[in-house]
């Protein structure tokens, strides 16, 4: 079999999950005696351009007519069974679909937001879930300023999706659409796309391994928080929950649009209970995780099959999650971690510090998570999963 993946990467430094999937799956179809073929670009390629080129890369944004020849050459030279599309936005662009589903390939694509339901992928606006944009009139992001704070480019991310909706391409140049968790296909199905079409599939990650690093100074009992800081991992939350918890140390990593803010909040209120690392790199963010009690989990918005929850089961840590989105139908409360109210301060509060007052229980809900992470999250379901869905 023949298969070629599709990306368009985040800026150079992200964490982002879709680049991770991106990249992991593509090895571990390899492994599998898969021939892939990968075909992506960077969002730096914009930023590094003048004026003049960042403006013919907006207009490309509704057709890029480069990726779209690239694609069909591709198609024609290598003759892939199946074309694998991740992220298109903004670079590629939609013409990815219909280049590969004019070359007569089978055309998959893995939705890791809801970019289809909500341009600006997501589903939040003022803080709060909203879906608004699932009837097709987009154009209320001008008023809302959605993308980005900006009427400007809220008009060009709602005209490139409703011209596209109008001409049907994410319906009929896509085969199958993979999902990451059940509200993400309810809400897809809302949005008029194809029941049928669509499977369910989760992310792996690797087999845990002993991880031999040096580590700043920690201490001894701590909860972890790891991930990216902004709004809608909800920063404001953890900040407000650990405001109440001055017994319990919270050590923090990640980097993101809330960094700053997250630290003059520390300073001013004089948390000294909780300890930001910054942006931490894989092994040695792993290895911390492997010393904590559990793992907190204070996210807004619908995850798609986050990494952190998955990757949490995979070490034995039980996570204290919000109830929404993927954390919803994975984390079974007092099984594999604790599920709390969205953004409900007082919740996490009682959920986190009984959890931190009773260590052998939680000890024994992280035996759970392990289990969990066997069943549903290991590479061998993964792959085994990616090949029943090309195949079909």
């Amino acid at each position: 079999m023949k298969v070629l993946i599709v990306h368009n990467f985040h800026r150079s430094g992200s964490a982002s999950g879709d680049d991770q999937v991106f990249r992991h799956e593509s090895a571990l179809l390899e492994a599998e005696g898969v021939t892939v073929l990968r075909y992506s670009v960077k969002n730096d390629s914009f930023d590094q351009q003048n004026g003049l080129g960042k403006m013919f890369s907006a207009l490309s944004m509704f057709w890029s007519w480069k990726a779209y020849r690239e694609i069909r050459n591709i198609c024609k030279t290598e003759k892939p069974d199946v074309v694998h599309i991740h992220t298109f936005f903004p670079l590629l662009s939609p013409s990815v679909f219909v280049a590969a589903h004019r070359s007569s390939a089978k055309v998959v694509q893995t939705l890791h937001d809801t970019r289809y339901v909500c341009p600006n992928a997501t589903s939040m606006r003022d803080a709060e879930l909203c879906n608004a944009c699932a009837d097709g009139k987009y154009f209320r992001m001008c008023k809302y300023k959605c993308f980005k704070g900006s009427r400007l480019q809220s008009l060009i991310v709602a005209c490139i999706f409703k011209i596209h909706r109008l001409l049907r391409i994410f319906y009929k140049d896509i085969d199958t659409y993979v999902c990451l968790n059940d509200v993400q296909m309810e809400l897809l199905e809302q949005a008029g796309f194809d029941r049928n079409k669509m499977i369910k599939k989760y992310n792996s990650v690797s087999q845990p391994v002993p991880i031999e690093t040096s580590l700043p100074d920690l201490p001894e009992r701590f909860v972890v928080y790891y991930g990216r800081i902004g709004e809608e991992k909800g920063m404001d939350i953890l900040l407000n929950v650990w405001k109440r918890l001055p017994e319990i140390p919270l050590v923090v990593m990640g980097d993101g649009p809330l960094a700053e803010d997250f630290q003059k909040f520390m300073k001013s209120n004089q948390m000294t209970n909780v300890q930001y690392l910054g942006y931490t790199p894989h092994d040695k963010c792993i290895a911390i995780v492997q010393k904590a009690e559990f793992v907190v989990f204070p996210s807004v918005w619908y995850e798609g099959c986050s990494m952190v929850i998955i990757e949490s089961f995979s070490l034995k840590k039980p996570v204290v999650a919000t109830d929404i989105g993927f954390m919803k139908e994975a984390i079974q409360s007092g099984y594999n971690g604790l599920k709390c109210r969205r953004k409900d301060v007082a919740d996490f509060t009682a959920k986190i510090r009984y959890l931190w007052e009773h260590p052998q229980e939680a000890k024994e809900i992280g035996e759970n998570a392990y289990r969990d992470f066997q069943k549903n999250y290991t590479e061998e379901a993964d792959v085994r999963k990616l090949l029943e869905i090309y195949e079909r």
